[in-house]
């Protein structure tokens, strides 16, 4: 059974940093494209980042570009996302998403199992 439990959510104020964790089980890890996905209330599951199953690309909504690093460490089955300078539009739930269709991390449909979010908020 696959299974993918985000960790590290919380509470922080705007221009603060955290980092979210997705730990992996069930699949083989490594062959698997990652993906950071978020929804915040009454809107639409956006995409946020991505992680090809090597690590050798990663991909990001231009919302997120240049403060969010995504990451993965294959031997712990656990892939990273790493925010900093966080804003008040930054909250929402997190999720993480596992997928090997390829080439198309933006889409939701590119990802077979998703975790069930952990909830980051940022205050101003």
């Amino acid at each position: 059974q696959v299974q993918l439990v985000e960790t590290g959510g919380g509470l922080v104020q705007a221009g603060g940093s955290l980092s979210v964790s997705c730990a992996a089980s069930g699949l083989t890890f490594s062959y698997y494209d990652m993906g950071w996905f978020r929804q915040a209330p009454g809107k639409e599951r956006e995409f946020v980042a991505a992680i090809i199953y090597s690590g050798g690309s990663t991909y990001y909504a231009d919302s997120v570009k240049g403060r969010f690093t995504i990451s993965r460490d294959n031997a712990k089955n656990t892939v990273y996302l790493q925010m900093n300078s966080l804003k008040p539009d930054d909250t929402a739930a997190y999720y993480c998403a596992a997928g090997r269709a390829r080439g198309t991390y933006y889409s939701k449909n590119a990802y077979d199992y998703w975790g069930q979010g952990t909830q980051v908020t940022v205050s101003s």
